[in-house]
């Protein structure tokens, strides 16, 4: 199953230049027939997230015969895998992210899996749901705005780590859980890799954003407990606030749907949130159907919405990192997201877990 609305390009982007990778894989000069240690690094990557894939495809009760299905995806994709490592070119050229994602989208659909983590996001979103008002407040009662600023943008990191597109937090989620409010406290200490939350808190006392767009990732901790508070402390603020979740299912991403759920069980009768109105908090399909995202391809009603934005947000590693890191627009932008590959902490020069919040003013 794929989207079947007309995408186009964002219309905030600033740079007609723009490609959707951050790190580069490979340069003119590499032979396109042979593997560069970063191609290679980042297949190996997705090749040992495959049994974490197969486990949960295996105990997706939507689809017939499912164990058989689970072990023909497994032997599928580690075969296109293993090509593209002997020959980069096997498939019509050298592979990125976009399209190694999109590959195990495929193969996954074509056997029937639409949303194998779809058990797991339902658990992460109720525990959540319940942790949510004991958050807002534990935030609420924060006077200074640059402290309580801050707390949001931690609980945003901790939030954040709920990805189960990391082979180690796979492990750890299917092992243990995590605690979202121990998240907090034990993040890396500042000053982070990219570090421009005091920027921010300048900006933040202005108080001048009317319209803010957020591309919204994870499920669970993330949407609800991360993005949610954040999102209701602009609306408060008097911001307009879009949050753009994916159209279909990929890893524990949010989707559009599921989003509208989420956020129907949390608001009262009088459609607030926490005393917050919701009247200016919107919706969006951002059109997408993976865990990154190119920016030349969003929905159309994304892309209304977002012509009169003048902040936009990019949260999470795939989408604020690996594809959209150096990204320009045509108003404030930020990105902020935890480091939790290996691969893109060597390539930042950070530590394993080390946060992200880059603020570019225009």
């Amino acid at each position: 199953m794929e989207s079947t609305s007309q995408l186009v390009p964002f219309p905030l982007l600033l740079n007609t230049n723009y490609k959707a990778s951050t790190i580069p894989w490979r340069f003119p000069s590499d032979d396109p027939h042979v593997t560069t240690p970063t191609e290679l690094s980042w297949i190996n990557l997705l090749l040992n997230l495959i049994p974490s894939y197969k486990k949960r495809a295996e105990s997706d009760t939507s689809v017939p015969d499912a164990a058989n299905k689970a072990e023909k995806f497994a032997q599928r994709y580690a075969e296109i895998l293993e090509n593209f490592k002997k020959d980069p070119s096997s498939q019509g050229g050298p592979p990125d992210i976009l399209f190694l994602c999109k590959l195990r989208e495929q193969v996954l659909r074509e056997l029937g899996f639409r949303d194998i983590f779809k058990k797991v996001k339902d658990e992460e979103n109720a525990k959540a749901i319940s942790l949510f008002e004991n958050v807002v407040r534990l935030n609420d009662a924060i006077e200074d705005e640059g402290k309580r600023l801050e707390n949001l943008v931690r609980g945003i990191f901790a939030g954040n780590i709920f990805d189960l597109g990391s082979a180690q937090l796979a492990e750890v989620f299917s092992k243990d859980g995590m605690s979202f409010l121990g998240t907090c406290e034990n993040l890396v200490p500042r000053p982070w890799v990219i570090d421009d939350l005091d920027t921010c808190k300048m900006k933040w006392s202005k108080k001048s954003w009317k319209k803010v767009i957020i591309f919204v990732d994870n499920s669970g901790a993330d949407i609800i407990l991360g993005i949610l508070p954040f999102a209701r402390e602009l609306l408060r603020r008097g911001s307009q606030v879009v949050l753009a979740a994916n159209d279909l299912p990929s890893i524990n991403d949010v989707t559009y749907s599921e989003l509208i759920e989420i956020i129907s069980t949390l608001k009262d009768e009088e459609g607030c949130l926490m005393g917050v109105s919701t009247s200016n908090l919107l919706i969006a399909n951002s059109g997408n159907d993976l865990p990154i995202i190119d920016l030349t391809r969003v929905s159309q009603e994304l892309a209304y919405l977002a012509n009169d934005a003048d902040l936009v947000i990019l949260e999470g590693m795939g989408r604020g990192i690996e594809t959209n890191l150096y990204a320009q627009f045509k108003c404030d932008s930020l990105k902020i997201a935890m480091v939790k590959h290996p691969e893109v902490a060597e390539f930042l020069g950070s530590r394993l877990y080390d946060c992200v919040i880059k603020y570019d003013s225009v």
